[in-house]
């Protein structure tokens, strides 16, 4: 799972400048939320486009995660890309006078959508393309919302492990306190993935790369060392969220239907 930093470094900056080049894009926008995601993104990015073609949005939900705040603008200080900073509490707290719950989950995945819905305003504003944050262990569990943070135009972590996104950042001089900070999706106060979750992502990882690289057996994989019911659970989750990794189905009526048929990709020869 160890991955060559420096290596990795390179195809990703290259794959956002290509990326870009193709679709005629210039600039990119990113939600800064202060973790170690959305910072080794923000980094790479401004490294592949350049600092003034890289817009922050900092978008929290009031006054709760003051310090999370503290470090996405010194973020984008450090890297000189240009920010925004857009409290979201008044668009969700007005939809919530309207239609209350008392449920975390909904309010967590209305907060996500409410950004994202921000994002691509300025997106467009701005005629910048969304870059994602989402890594492979929240794409491959299903942990994110859908049409919230994991909508975007381009994904340039989607391939590595949370482990690896630590690692890629420690390689790019990300400062320790983003580092070592308890990774969180900035939803209600005290919230953590790991807790969320009821695993540490070491083996959360851990347990991916066997199920999934290497394509080993379920039984083969609790063989190794880990625990059956946490491998069962990970499969769960895997499975119960494919739906999340893939385009709409479309039911099949013509003899040439989008996404069984019109297969053609965006760079085709002209």
């Amino acid at each position: 799972m160890k991955i060559n930093a420096a290596f990795v470094e390179n195809i990703l900056i290259r794959f956002l400048r290509e990326e870009f080049s193709k679709f005629g894009y210039a600039n990119g926008i990113l939600g800064l939320s202060g973790g170690i995601d959305s910072t080794v993104a923000a980094y790479l990015s401004s490294r592949a486009l350049g600092p003034d073609h890289v817009i922050g949005l900092i978008l929290p939900y009031g006054e709760t995660f003051g310090q999370d705040i503290d470090d996405a603008q010194s973020v984008a200080g450090s890297l000189g890309i240009r920010i925004r900073l857009i409290d979201i509490a008044p668009s969700v707290d007005a939809y919530y006078s309207r239609h209350p719950t008392n449920s975390r989950i909904l309010k967590g995945n209305k907060m996500a959508r409410e950004r994202m819905s921000i994002l691509y305003d300025h997106s467009e504003r701005e005629h910048a393309l969304i870059i994602g944050t989402s890594n492979k262990t929240e794409l491959l569990l299903g942990y994110g919302t859908l049409h919230g943070d994991m909508a975007c135009a381009l994904n340039p972590l989607g391939d590595l492990y949370k482990t690896q996104v630590r690692a890629l950042g420690r390689h790019l001089g990300i400062p320790d306190r983003i580092l070592n900070k308890a990774p969180s999706a900035g939803l209600w106060e005290g919230q953590t993935d790991e807790q969320e979750l009821g695993l540490v992502y070491e083996e959360i990882d851990r347990i991916l790369f066997h199920l999934i690289d290497q394509r080993m057996p379920r039984d083969d994989v609790i063989g190794s060392g880990s625990e059956e019911a946490t491998v069962d659970k990970i499969i769960r989750m895997i499975k119960g969220s494919q739906f999340k990794r893939c385009m709409p189905p479309i039911a099949k009526i013509s003899e040439r239907s989008v996404g069984h048929d019109f297969l053609y990709p965006y760079d085709w020869d002209k």
